[in-house]
């Protein structure tokens, strides 16, 4: 992928799992890289991962720091040709649960802050007619009990893919997505806040389900990130391309 040499690249919830896998990969292409999280300490990990990734704390949730992390992103390596929008947010929260700060909790992270840092991120973009990959779930698409306000969420991510697709494709900015299926980042007791037993749990039933018969790997899913944004793809716009051992077919 030498395209991707000196190319400028934001990878939001770069700290970590699929981001930070994304954000090694572009940099070993010969990208220069901006991670942004919201822990300062795992953010420096990743910076350590290669002296082409360089990083900061910002949280996408926050309509503030949409433009604070472009203007960052300037400072540091003078343009913009690829933004990731990875940083994701979720949780287990049956309907039963759900109150409107959870749910505003998770549309704030998935949906919102996607939009306010591509909006903020566009007129760079259009100059070096460059790329848009968001990072999307095999839930956006495939039904499951208790997850109903994360899926609905990445199913509106995808949807904002295709409509950006179209509507930034005159101004040469290309925008896929890649939809992830259960994969080893830590989100379990993470993000979903489940205790290591019950992870085990979830992951064993996923096991069964995926045809492949196991979770991925967050190089796995990383690497379609990097062929999506690779130049090299400059026909493929408004796909979203999953990623999850066949879970969505099963």
């Amino acid at each position: 992928m030498k395209g991707l040499k000196d190319k400028v690249v934001i990878v939001t919830g770069g700290s970590s799992g699929i981001g930070r896998a994304a954000a090694r990969s572009f940099a070993e292409h010969g990208a220069k890289v901006i991670i942004t999280g919201r822990r300062s300490g795992p953010l420096q990990a990743a910076m350590d991962d290669h002296p082409n990734i360089a990083g900061f704390t910002a949280d996408v949730s926050a309509p503030r720091d949409a433009a604070r992390t472009i203007d960052e992103t300037l400072s540091t390596w003078g343009r913009i040709d690829i933004l990731v929008n990875n940083a994701g947010a979720g949780a287990i929260l049956p309907m039963a649960d759900a109150t409107a700060e959870k749910i505003a909790g998770i549309f704030a992270v998935n949906v919102l802050g996607p939009s306010l840092l591509s909006a903020t991120a566009l007129p760079y973009l259009a100059a070096s007619q460059g790329a848009i990959v968001n990072v999307s779930s095999t839930f956006g698409q495939k039904a499951v009990a208790g997850l109903s306000h994360y899926a609905a969420s990445k199913a509106a991510l995808d949807h904002l893919t295709r409509c950006w697709a179209l509507e930034l494709a005159p101004q040469g900015v290309r925008v896929n997505a890649v939809a992830a299926g259960p994969t080893e980042t830590g989100a379990l007791t993470g993000m979903m806040g489940l205790s290591a037993e019950q992870a085990e749990a979830v992951k064993e039933r996923e096991r069964e389900r995926i045809p492949l018969r196991r979770r991925g790997n967050p190089e796995e899913v990383a690497r379609w990130i990097v062929a999506l944004a690779d130049p090299a793809s400059d026909w493929i716009t408004g796909q979203v391309i999953t990623v999850d051992g066949g879970l969505s077919i099963s």
